[in-house]
């Protein structure tokens, strides 16, 4: 937060190129995903992404989807997804409550194991 004179706003930090002011992909991805109770970004021609949109889909979930594919910026998104998973992997990654879940392997874990279901409640995406 800054503050100036009486007024207070906020400001998210903007990293300058020489073509526009754009946020750092890191900080956008973790914008996007703090925006919705499930986010996946994914690439619209791949199987694995495929199957995780229709697991929430199928647990009754309507999670938002960013195909990376449709990004302007896919390379730089698919890099700071990269980082954040610290993996070579890229997609799908989830989000859940704005929460990193991780690439298919940790949703599908969740899954099996009973915990997918409680985050997505505790997250606000199921009711029942």
């Amino acid at each position: 937060m800054y503050c100036e004179g009486d007024s207070w706003g906020c400001y998210m930090p903007m990293r300058l190129s020489l073509t526009s002011i754009e946020p750092d992909p890191i900080e956008r991805v973790v914008q996007l995903a703090s925006e919705s109770a499930v986010v996946i970004f994914s690439v619209s021609s791949c199987c694995m992404c495929h199957a995780a949109k229709r697991l929430f889909c199928g647990l009754g979930v309507n999670p938002t989807v960013y195909e990376l594919d449709q990004e302007p910026r896919r390379q730089e998104m698919e890099k700071a997804l990269s980082r954040l998973l610290d993996s070579s992997q890229t997609v799908p990654v989830v989000f859940i409550g704005g929460k990193l879940i991780g690439a298919m392997d940790r949703v599908m874990g969740s899954h099996i194991n009973g915990t997918l279901v409680p985050l997505l409640k505790e997250a606000g995406a199921l009711w029942l």
